[in-house]
């Protein structure tokens, strides 16, 4: 992504609050352009734990785009998620 000239942070970590308190810290394995999660993979078979993690992060972070990337599986497999809870 720097060859690339694109902005990402690697193991972003981010405050979570509820209901104004802080109650612990969540970190995305990278923040894309400020905007976009990118959580990675490396297992055999993705499941809905994975998917149910990444929509948790945008939700958490109120990001509207993510994408969930397998490299463990035969060949590449990736996911685009929207967070339906986003505000803009």
């Amino acid at each position: 992504m720097r060859l690339a000239g694109i902005n990402f942070h690697r193991e972003f970590e981010m405050p979570i609050y509820y209901r104004e308190e802080l109650i612990g810290t969540r970190r995305v394995d990278f923040l894309v352009e400020e905007v976009i999660s990118v959580e990675l993979k490396a297992i055999t078979k993705m499941e809905n734990v994975h998917f149910a993690q990444a929509i948790n992060y945008l939700e958490a972070y109120n990001l509207e785009i993510g994408l969930l990337i397998n490299f463990g599986e035969i060949s590449l497999k990736f996911k685009r998620l929207t967070n339906k809870k986003y505000k803009s």
